[in-house]
This record gives C-alpha cells, sequence and structure tokens, in this order.
C-alpha cells in the first residue's frame, strides 16, 4: 500500500491542484455559493470516513432541541436517488443508514437526503425548519453555510495526512480557513491540558478555536425486544462492524473468547452475508453499531440482534462550546 501510494504521488500534486483551484474560484466568488437566511451548520472533514460525523450530529440535535431541526445528508450508498424526507416508509436502504439512524431516534427532526444539497435545502424550506444540519457538507462549497464545524480524529489528525490519493484528504490543509471552529475526536477522555496545547500546535489553527471530544458508550446493549446491561453480559457474542474505523468499538467490548467480524463501511448485507454471519455467530447474540444495526435490522433473527449506542462527549470547554452554537442559532434566527 505504501509502494502504491508513492506511486500515485504524482496524481495527488494534480488533485491537489484542481482542488485549490477550485476553492480559490468560490473564494473569489467566481464560482458562486448560495446563502441563506436561516442559521444552516455544516459538519465535516478534510480526511476520508471516520472522524465521527454522526455522534456529532446527535450532539447538535440534542444542544439544539428547543428549535424545528432538519439534517440534509447526502445519503451514502442509498439505493435511491434525488431528494427524499424521511417517513413510515422509509428504509435505510432508501436513505442511507445514517440519515436512518436519525430518523429514527429523533422523532421530531427532518430527516432528508439530497447529494444536491442546494435543492435539498430548498425542499427542506418548504417545511419551514428554524436550522438545518449538513451532514459532511464541508466540501459542497455550492452551498455557503453560516456555521461550519471541521472535525479532525485524535489518532488521524489532517495535520499528519496528505491529499489523495497519496493521503486520505479530501482537499489541501489550507481548507482549515473555513471553519468557525475544529473539534479533535475520538480522544481520550483523560487528555491532558499539555496534549490538548499540542495538538493545537499541531493542527497550526491559531484563529480557529478547537475544542477535544471523546466518545462515551451506552451501558446498555439494545435489541428490538429488551435490553441487556454490559457490565452484566457474560455469555460470549459475535462483535460485527461494518464502519469505516471499527477499532474503538471492537476494543470497549472485545473479551477473550468472543469473535470478530469487520465489513467495509456502509457495506449493504446481502443474504450470502447474512448466512455467513450466522454460520460464525452459531446461535450466540450478535453485537453490532448503531450504524450497521440500521441495515441489519429484520435480516437477523431479533432474538440474537443487539447494538451500542455511542454519544460524543465535549472534554474541554463543553460550556463555551454550546455557547457558540447556541449564539449563532439565537443570533441567525433573529435576523431571518
Amino acid at each position: 500500500m505504501i509502494f502504491l501510494r508513492k506511486v500515485l504521488f504524482p496524481l495527488a500534486i494534480v488533485y491537489w491542484i484542481i482542488t485549490f483551484i477550485r476553492n480559490f474560484f468560490y473564494d473569489l466568488g467566481i464560482f458562486k455559493s448560495q446563502s441563506y437566511a436561516l442559521p444552516v451548520i455544516a459538519v465535516g472533514n478534510l480526511s476520508v470516513g471516520g472522524t465521527g460525523k454522526t455522534p456529532q450530529i446527535e450532539y447538535l440535535i440534542r444542544l439544539l432541541h428547543d428549535y424545528k431541526i432538519a439534517t440534509l445528508s447526502r445519503g451514502y450508498k442509498r439505493e435511491s436517488k434525488g431528494f427524499i424526507l424521511a417517513d413510515e416508509s422509509v428504509s435505510a436502504k432508501e436513505i442511507g443508514d445514517e440519515p436512518f439512524q436519525f430518523f429514527s431516534k429523533f422523532p421530531d427532526v427532518l430527516v432528508a437526503v439530497d447529494a444536491d444539497r442546494r435543492n435539498g435545502i430548498n425542499q427542506l424550506l418548504t417545511h419551514n425548519p428554524q436550522v438545518i444540519l449538513l451532514d459532511d457538507a464541508f466540501q459542497h462549497r455550492k452551498v455557503k453555510a453560516g456555521f461550519y464545524i471541521l472535525l479532525t480524529a485524535y489518532n488521524d489528525l489532517f495535520s499528519d495526512d496528505y491529499i489523495l490519493p497519496f493521503g486520505n484528504l479530501r482537499e489541501p490543509e489550507m481548507g482549515k480557513k473555513r471553519a468557525n471552529l475544529i473539534i479533535v475526536t475520538k480522544c481520550p477522555e483523560d487528555l491532558s491540558e499539555i496534549a490538548q496545547v499540542k495538538i493545537r500546535q499541531q493542527l497550526i489553527a491559531k484563529d480557529i478555536p478547537v475544542y477535544f471530544s471523546t466518545i462515551v458508550y451506552d451501558d446498555y446493549l439494545y435489541g428490538e425486544r429488551d435490553q441487556i446491561e454490559v457490565k452484566a453480559f457474560e455469555e460470549n457474542i459475535l462483535l460485527l462492524a461494518g464502519i469505516a474505523k471499527p477499532e474503538f468499538f471492537f476494543e470497549h467490548l472485545k473479551r477473550e473468547k468472543d469473535t470478530v467480524m469487520t465489513f467495509p463501511d456502509h457495506h449493504n448485507f446481502a443474504e450470502e452475508d447474512i448466512q455467513k454471519i450466522l454460520k460464525v455467530a452459531e446461535g450466540r447474540k450478535i453485537v453490532t453499531t448503531e450504524k450497521d444495526y440500521m441495515r441489519l435490522q429484520g435480516k437477523l433473527p431479533v432474538n440474537q440482534l443487539y447494538y451500542l449506542p455511542i454519544q460524543s462527549k465535549i472534554i474541554n470547554d463543553a460550556l463555551g462550546f454550546n455557547s457558540k452554537i447556541l449564539n449563532y442559532v439565537g443570533e441567525s434566527s433573529r435576523n431571518s
């Protein structure tokens, strides 16, 4: 893989030039961005996948519960096209696992998908939301959000990475300048202030506030019919994940005799996958991530399938972070 990336280095230079020119033209106003009167918050990253966008969107939904919220996602790997507003008839296949998760957990939130973010926002505006959360939209320059949250993972900082295909960055690191704030995700909960200072220096983001978050796991495993306390769970299980970076999930739950199965990120589980999973499980309970559960629900026996929810937690100055978001939304709402 390292050799292949070195071979692809010339392509990375070309890609860097293309993305730089594109962003430069948007910055100059040659390429037009559409802005909106109501508050629009974009959550995204510079790298490809695995930075914790879904729990961050859910954090914002909980924080902004007093507003009528809409979420707009691309609906990655969905088996549909165009704009779809989630209702009781939709499935994860139609809108994607992450939007389906939002819809399942937050019934009062308008959940929509559309690869064309401008069209998606225009469609949502007919339902009179008070704030729109754009999922994975940092590079969608056709829309000008009012507030940008840039995520980068603690063990995979964008400052240590390179542009595609030599590295995993979608655009040059200078794109961070569009961010109103940066969140370093998946940090150890006891990350010291000294370590935080060092990371800020690595990110070279002097004028951009940097916050640090960790993943908090639920105390219970949830199935369709019941829930089981994690600490009280003694029998051996099959741990299954089809997410970008499942290591944290496995490390949190795995015990000596548990079995692990991995699938590609956003994997659409076919019948042959289901049969393979059941064969490996050998009648044991199957514990998966919440996103994977959205795609596995109805395909595996309800008495076997469970998931472990997670939440994002700001570990430095959560009150300051919350205030920035609430102040932006409040001021934008009054001005709209």
